[in-house]
């Protein structure tokens, strides 16, 4: 009973964030932890240093295929400063955080669901509840604080059984910590990211 009352507030939660945006996007709230961790979404880690994260993930970026992209971190300014050295380093991003007006966050929104750009750099207040069809690749470059968050940022990418990618860098032990516990609470298995990852695997019709 006191699963289903807490499912009950989250999704009342999710649907007052959405009702906050434009009520034709396309937003599709769900509570099935097996349709959000499917089979079709394809999850690894990168083992790093903290000043490593900016160019592991330039190269990635590059390297990789992908129709668009979101990328988490944890505070509004590392937000603002990652979406600045996107654009400088030739890969356009917009940014959606905490620290912008509705209306802001609204238009930023708008741009990336229309495909005006292909990378989002956010922070958790786009992790839940909003879903954007083309997101096929999700980056946690920073470690979310509980498994709860994770599940809701890589949800973003690979929704009801189609394919996706979610990349998560594992900095210091606390990260290793917490993706241990994504791996044991949801029963999934994230092995260390290959060199070489076959795009058929995380784009669909490929």
């Amino acid at each position: 009973m006191r699963t289903s009352i807490c499912i009950v507030i989250i999704l009342t939660f999710i649907e007052s964030i959405v009702s906050a945006y434009a009520a034709d996007n396309r937003i599709v709230i769900g509570s099935s932890v097996g349709g959000i961790l499917g089979l079709g979404l394809r999850q690894h880690y990168v083992k790093l240093r903290e000043n490593e994260k900016n160019r592991k993930l330039i190269d990635l970026l590059d390297k990789l295929e992908f129709n668009q992209v979101v990328i988490f971190v944890k505070s509004v300014q590392r937000c603002t400063a990652l979406c600045k050295l996107l654009t400088e380093q030739n890969f356009p991003a917009v940014e959606i955080h905490r620290g912008m007006p509705q209306e802001e966050r609204l238009a930023r929104y708008k741009e990336f669901k229309e495909f005006q750009t292909r990378i989002l750099v956010a922070t958790n207040l786009f992790g839940r509840g909003m879903d954007i069809e083309r997101v096929n690749i999700v980056f946690n470059y920073d470690m979310p604080e509980d498994s709860d968050t994770y599940l809701h940022r890589v949800a973003r990418a690979g929704r009801f059984g189609t394919k996706g990618l979610a990349i998560t860098y594992v900095a210091d032990e606390s990260d290793a910590t917490i993706l241990n516990e994504v791996q044991s609470r949801f029963e999934v298995q994230i092995t260390e990211m290959p060199d070489e990852i076959d795009v058929a695997t995380y784009i669909e019709n490929r």
